[in-house]
Formats: C-alpha cells, structure tokens, sequence
C-alpha cells in the first residue's frame, strides 16, 4: 500500500516524478476504500497500473507526443546514427546551405545569396520586390534540389536508427571538430511522463485508467477466491461484478480518446 504522507487532496508543486507518482497511488488507495477497509494490493500493483497507462496513452493518443527540433553533428564517411530513445519520427532534415559535396563549413558560403542580400534585401523599398524574393527562393529550391540540399534518409522508429542515403565526403581524414556539419532533425518525440501528469487534460485520463486497472487487479483476486468459509456460513465476494465494472471504466476510456477528450489534436485532411 502506497505512504500515507500525502492526503487526497494533494498535488506536488514539483516535477520530482516519484512525488507525482506517489500522489496517484495515494489518490487511487482511497478512491478503492484505503483505509476504511483493508487493501490487498501491493506497491508493485500500483506501478503495474501506472505504467500500463503511460503505455496505453502513448500508443492510443497524439497528445503524449510533441514537435520539436535537434541537431546532428555528422561524422566522416558516416550513413548511420542512432537518435535518443524518446524521438519516434524524424519529419525532415535541414542542411544549413543549400548544398554542396564537402561536409567543411567553408562550403556552406553562396555567393548568389550574398549579392542578393546586398543588392535586395540591406536596400530593401528602393530596388527590387516580392518578385525577385519569389525568384530567389525559387532558385534556392532548385540548387537544393540539383545540388544535395535535400537529404534522403530512413529512420527505423524501433532501432532508432537514422540511415542517410548518401555520404558526404570531408576535405581530410580527420576534420576538426569545428568545421563537421550539423543538420537541423524535425522529429516528434515523447513527452516526458512529468509533462503528461501537469497537463491538465491527460492527467485525469491517465489517473482513471490506473484507478480502472488496480479495480481489475482486485476483482481478479476476488473472483479466485469467490467464497471465504466462516462460522456463519462464510463470505461471499464480488470479484465478478467488480471486474465488470472496471472492464466497463476502461472501454469507456478508450472511447473517450476518440473524441479527444485529453486534449490531442483532431485528425486533418487526409490526401491519397
């Protein structure tokens, strides 16, 4: 049975990751009747359930994951990375010119870009215009194109493997540090679970499909042992019943993802 130091009605003010727990497993004994009766779970069954949740909430909601950037140092003569563990999608990857066949940082100076940025942009209202800016980048995505600004990968979301489907050669065989590019990696990764547990939309879900499930837990003990002899003709348990409701709970919650209910963002428009 999980401490009982902290109240039902506690919230941490911190993101020490045991507090948050700990204020789950607490919320859960009393939800189940803690201390009026006598708890056959373990703290072992109440980690069960919580990590069953953080589970089932990142295969099922969009909400557990986010957008962000990261960079990549690349390595000499190197096609494959392994990303961190919390990255499940890389969405693009970004050289910082517009490409070339050297990884030096030497290379990454364009000379039409300069004299753009000189003749347009640090003069900007007395020459040029919206059309040569659209001609410009026109032109940038065409180089990038022709020359090796575009990267093709793959990413294995279970290896975490980044496989680059080419090799950038380097002036030398060992390039200082200083001059080894880094790209720019659009990825989702995961939220750490002390985001999920302050996020006011995901946190009761996660909360109820804990409760749900240590209710599961117990009508499966109950359920073994039906009928407890006595001298009065014994005790009659209801595992079945509980078990039911909580299967019941936990159906309903896996609707509730479906509309959203923690907070994820709905589905697009979906093309093909």
């Amino acid at each position: 049975m999980p401490s009982s130091t902290a109240s039902y009605l506690s919230t941490p003010t911190s993101y020490n990751l045991e507090e948050l727990k700990q204020a789950l497993f607490n919320n859960i004994t009393y939800r189940l009747g803690g201390g009026i009766i006598d708890l056959e779970l373990d703290p072992e069954h109440y980690e069960a359930a919580y990590n069953y949740a953080i589970k089932v909430y990142r295969q099922r909601a969009q909400n557990s994951t986010e957008e962000s950037y990261a960079f990549l140092q690349l390595q000499p003569e190197t096609q494959e990375y392994i990303l961190p563990k919390e990255i499940i999608n890389v969405r693009a990857i970004f050289r910082r010119g517009i490409g070339s066949t050297s990884g030096t940082t030497a290379s990454q100076f364009e000379p039409f870009a300069s004299g753009y940025l000189n003749t347009y942009m640090l003069v900007a209202g007395r020459v040029g215009g919206l059309t040569n800016y659209e001609l410009f980048v026109d032109y940038q995505k065409l180089a990038m194109t022709m020359f090796g600004g575009y990267i093709n990968y793959t990413f294995n979301p279970v290896t975490k493997k980044l496989t680059l489907v080419r090799k950038i050669p380097w002036q030398g065989a060992n390039p200082p540090a200083d001059q080894l590019e880094s790209v720019l990696l659009w990825i989702n990764n995961v939220k750490p679970d002390q985001m999920i547990f302050n996020d006011p939309y995901a946190f009761p879900w996660i909360q109820e499909w804990a409760y749900s499930f240590c209710k599961r837990i117990l009508a499966q003990a109950y359920e073994k042992f039906s009928t407890i002899s006595g001298p009065q003709g014994g005790t009659t348990l209801n595992g079945s019943a509980l078990k039911a409701e909580a299967q019941a709970e936990m159906e309903k919650l896996e609707e509730e993802l479906k509309t959203y209910v923690d907070g994820s963002q709905p589905l697009t428009w979906v093309t093909g």
